[in-house]
């Protein structure tokens, strides 16, 4: 089964992460990588309540990683594997612009 994560910056700035050869990450694992970079990224819970969805969480870290670090192969394929772990979804499509998600 194919399995791939793409982050869209804009209209023509896309990233994209082939998880074919990946090794895949622990759910636990993937989970304290994004809670560690939601923190070292000073990101902003989306909702008035303080609340953090998962979903929530790749976005804002997808958002506040920008071009920098998703030009970075390294955290690119970190990132890629902690959405994969978390949404436990083969195909995740990260729209920054609109703040969605699709699978």
């Amino acid at each position: 089964m194919h399995r791939e994560v793409t982050v869209t910056l804009a209209l023509n700035e896309e990233f994209r992460f082939d998880l074919e050869h990946a090794q895949p990450m622990a759910n636990e694992d993937a989970r304290r990588w994004l809670d560690d970079e939601f923190t070292r990224l000073e990101c902003e819970p989306l909702r008035a309540s303080g609340k953090v969805l998962l979903a929530d969480k790749v976005l804002t870290v997808a958002a506040a990683a920008a071009r920098p670090l998703l030009s970075d192969p390294d955290w690119l394929a970190q990132f890629a594997r902690a959405t994969h772990a978390v949404l436990a979804k083969p195909i995740v499509r990260i729209d920054v612009p609109s703040m969605t998600i699709s699978y």
